[in-house]
Order: structure tokens, then C-alpha cells, then sequence
């Protein structure tokens, strides 16, 4: 089989990909024309709608990421050709490291004591037990499971939600429009791991933020669609001069963006209580993404079934 691997350093994810295949000729969207057009099998991430269209013969699919919206989005996509993405490969662990840095960034006022720091004010707040600091969770997918049970076993009282019904040993599990809104009422920070679909597109609008608590906290690290980002801005409102909230809501850490590289000319830039990273909280391990290409790449040439994704669905 030949294998076409298009991503930022893709020759070293060619390298490695070619000694776990060593039945397989890999290549990268480098290779001559000629090559790409004769691939059975996509190793992409972000590809251009004009590399998608070339192979002649595809078999399958393997999105090298967790988030299959700019594919399915993309109109060189071939159809009824199978998806792959990869479902977890070691990115739950770090997102789950950057959702608990952004709760104990809100639940112990780190961001109180860095403005304060600008003004030279020394000050003390008590300091709010975990188990009185509830936090939620969109979406329990193989991440969004994986954090919640990280951030339950730090001590905070966890609920999460997702479209259907789920039993997770620990979280306190919500689903359907009901179950977001029960949610949304009791957390004091939420945390965003949706896909990109449809029916989550700006979730989280002006209607759901109202329904947060006062001093409520947000922390995206999935995916920009999900906020109405003017929204936010209005929830956050502006600072009243001695560096706290006029808003009901406290601040937000954002990691994703509906466009990236966020604008400059972006208001999110310049809120005070708003942080931001570069979409840097989940980057893709290479060893561990690699074990899952190869199994995927192996189960379609071996035809032996294989979890795809539904691209009506989005996941």
C-alpha cells in the first residue's frame, strides 16, 4: 500500500510511520505528482482541497488529529471514502493539564493576584475548597472523559454532558437540552470539548453564559465555534477600575478560535480577563498518534472492522 502523509514535519512523521509499515511505501505531499495520484491511504492533517482530490484509488482516511471539522468542511473531500481520526493518542493527558492549570488559576485567584500585582496591592483571599468549586465538562468523548476523571480525582465535584445518555464512575453525567441547562446552573467554571457540528455551533451563546452562576469561569481548549465570542464579551463585561468584573462572568481561557491565527485586530486580544494560547493545549504526540495510523492503516487493508467517523454527525 502507499501512504500519503501531509503535516508539519512530515517527513519525520514519514520516517516513522514507514518502520512500523515496512509493507507500506510512504510518502509526503512533496513526492511528484505522479505518486500522490497512485496513494491508497490519507495521513493528513489540514490538507488542501486540490491534494485531497488526487489520488485516483483512495481507500481511506486517517485524520492525524482530534477534530475532524476542517476536513469534512474542506470541498476537495472525496465522498463515501472512510474516515479514521485519532481518539485520543496521548492529547487527553496534556489538555487535562491545561484544564486543571485554568482552574487553579480561577479557584485559587491567580488571576485576582496578578492585577493586583500591577496596581502594588497586597492582599489575601480566602481561599475556596475544591470540593465547593463544581466544574463541568462538554462533551465525553475518549478526551473529554479522560479530563474529567483528572479533574475529579484533583477534588473538584465534576458534571459533565454530552447529546446522549452516559455512565462515567465519578462524574455526574447530564445529557440533552435539560441536562445542559441543570449543568450550566451548577458549575462555577465549564470547560469546552465539543466538536465542531452543526448543533454545537456558538453552544455557548448569550443564553447559556446568563445561565452560569455569577463569577462563573470558562476554559476552551476544543474547538472556537462553540462561543459566540460577542457574547462573551458582553458576559465579561469591562473592569470597574480597580481590576474586577462588572460582568457576571469572571474571566476565560481560550486556546481555540473560529480563525487562526486569531485576528489582531481581534477585541479577545485586549480584554484583561480573558487568556490566551495559541491552540497549544492538545498538540499531537507523534509515538503514540503513530501505533494508531498503523492499526487504522493495517485494519483497512486487512478489511477487518474499524471505528469511522459519521461526517453527518461531525465526530
Amino acid at each position: 500500500m502507499r501512504v500519503l502523509v501531509h503535516i508539519d514535519a512530515a517527513d519525520q512523521w514519514r520516517e516513522a510511520l514507514a518502520r512500523r509499515l515496512p509493507e507500506a511505501e510512504v510518502i509526503t505531499s512533496a513526492a511528484p505528482a505522479e505518486q500522490r495520484r497512485g496513494a491508497d491511504y490519507l495521513a493528513v492533517w489540514k490538507p488542501s482541497s486540490e491534494l485531497l482530490g488526487e489520488p485516483v484509488a483512495l481507500k481511506g482516511i486517517v485524520n492525524l488529529g482530534a477534530g475532524v471539522d476542517a476536513l469534512l468542511n474542506n470541498p476537495g473531500l472525496p465522498e463515501g471514502v472512510p474516515i479514521v481520526k485519532l481518539r485520543d493518542a496521548g492529547m487527553a493527558e496534556l489538555i487535562g493539564d491545561y484544564v486543571r492549570y485554568g482552574l487553579l488559576h480561577f479557584q485559587r485567584d491567580f488571576d485576582r493576584y496578578r492585577r493586583q500585582q500591577a496596581r502594588h496591592q497586597w492582599r489575601e483571599h480566602a481561599v475556596v475548597d475544591k470540593a465547593d468549586w463544581p466544574v463541568g465538562v462538554l462533551g465525553l468523548g475518549a478526551i473529554g472523559a479522560k479530563v474529567a476523571a483528572m479533574v475529579a480525582a484533583d477534588g473538584f465535584p465534576v458534571h459533565g454532558w454530552s447529546r446522549s445518555p452516559k455512565s462515567l464512575p465519578g462524574i455526574t453525567c447530564h445529557h440533552g437540552d435539560a441536562g445542559l441547562e441543570a449543568l450550566l446552573a451548577a458549575v462555577k467554571s465549564l470547560v469546552l470539548l465539543l466538536p465542531d457540528t452543526p448543533s454545537t455551533h456558538h453552544l455557548i451563546d448569550a443564553a447559556a453564559l446568563a445561565r452560569l452562576p455569577e463569577g462563573a469561569s470558562l476554559i476552551n481548549p476544543g474547538r472556537g465555534s462553540l462561543i459566540d465570542d460577542a457574547a462573551l464579551l458582553d458576559a465579561l463585561g469591562e473592569d470597574d477600575g480597580e481590576g474586577e468584573a462588572k460582568g457576571r462572568l469572571r474571566g476565560a481561557l481560550l486556546d481555540a478560535f473560529p480563525e487562526e491565527p486569531l485576528p489582531e485586530s481581534s477585541r479577545l486580544w485586549s480584554h484583561p480577563r480573558i487568556w490566551i494560547t495559541p491552540h497549544m493545549a492538545g498538540p499531537t504526540p507523534l509515538e503514540e498518534a503513530l501505533d494508531q495510523v498503523a492499526e487504522a492503516l493495517r485494519a483497512f487493508e486487512a478489511g477487518t472492522p474499524i471505528d469511522t467517523i459519521d461526517p453527518r454527525a461531525g465526530y
